[in-house]
C-alpha cells in the first residue's frame, strides 16, 4: 500500500484516484479551491481518501501526481516533494494556457517545464494521453489480450520503474518513451495521443510522431 498525493482534482485526478483507492492505496487529493470542496469526492472515495491542501498532499504522498492546468504548475509545492517521484499527467493547449514560447518551438517539454519548477523532485510524464473515462473504463489485468498501453518517460530509471509499476496495477501494459525531452512523441497532435493502443502499437505511434 502506498500513499499518493494528487494535486489536481479534475477528471484525471479523480479518476486517478478511484483507481489508487480501488488496489489498495491511500489517497490525499487537493485542489485549488480548498478541501472543503472536496467533500463529495472523498465520501464517495471511503475511508482510504482524505482531502487536503497542495502542501498536504505533497507532504503526505510517497508518490505525487500532478495534474493541474500548466498555467498553474507554479502552485506546486517544491520543497516537500523533493527526493519523490511526481507524475505529470499535463498537456499544453494554447487556447487554455496562452503560448508559452519554449513549447511552441520544441525547445523544452511540458514535463521539463515541471522538472525545473521542482528541481529536487523525480519527475516522470504518465497518464496524459489517455481520456480521463478511459482510465477505468479501459483498465484490465496484467495478460489480457490486447490491453491497452500507456506511455511513460523520465530521466530517472527507478522513478520510472515505480510509475510503471503502478501503471501495470491500475490495468495498462507500459511503453518506455526514454528522457523527458521525449515526451514530446505523446503530446498533443502525435499518433499516440488518444487512441487506444497495444504496447506495439503504440511504439510504433511514438515512433512515427512529428514535431
Amino acid at each position: 500500500m502506498t500513499t499518493i498525493g494528487i494535486i489536481g482534482a479534475g477528471n484525471i485526478g479523480s479518476q486517478l484516484a478511484r483507481l489508487a483507492v480501488q488496489h489498495g492505496h491511500q489517497v490525499v487529493i487537493a485542489n485549488s479551491r480548498g478541501p472543503e470542496t472536496l467533500t463529495d469526492l472523498v465520501t464517495e472515495l471511503g475511508d482510504q481518501a482524505r482531502a487536503a491542501t497542495r502542501d498536504e498532499a505533497a507532504a503526505a504522498g510517497e508518490v505525487v501526481v500532478v495534474t493541474v492546468p500548466l498555467a498553474a504548475i507554479d502552485t506546486v509545492p517544491a520543497e516537500p516533494l523533493v527526493g519523490k517521484v511526481v507524475i505529470d499527467t499535463n498537456n499544453y493547449y494554447w487556447e487554455r494556457d496562452g503560448h508559452i514560447a519554449a513549447l511552441d518551438d520544441g525547445s523544452t517539454t511540458t514535463a521539463e517545464l515541471l522538472q525545473d519548477h521542482l528541481p529536487g523532485a523525480r519527475v516522470v510524464k504518465a497518464f496524459n494521453h489517455i481520456g480521463a473515462a478511459d482510465l477505468t473504463g479501459h483498465a484490465t489485468p496484467a495478460g489480457t489480450p490486447d490491453r491497452r498501453a500507456l506511455v511513460v518517460a523520465g530521466d530517472d530509471a527507478e522513478a520510472k520503474q515505480v510509475a510503471t509499476d503502478l501503471i501495470d496495477q491500475f490495468g495498462f501494459d507500459v511503453v518506455d518513451a526514454g528522457p523527458l525531452a521525449e515526451g514530446w512523441r505523446i503530446q498533443r497532435d502525435t499518433p499516440g495521443y488518444g487512441p487506444r493502443l497495444t504496447a506495439d502499437q503504440l511504439r510504433e505511434a511514438l515512433r512515427a510522431a512529428t514535431r
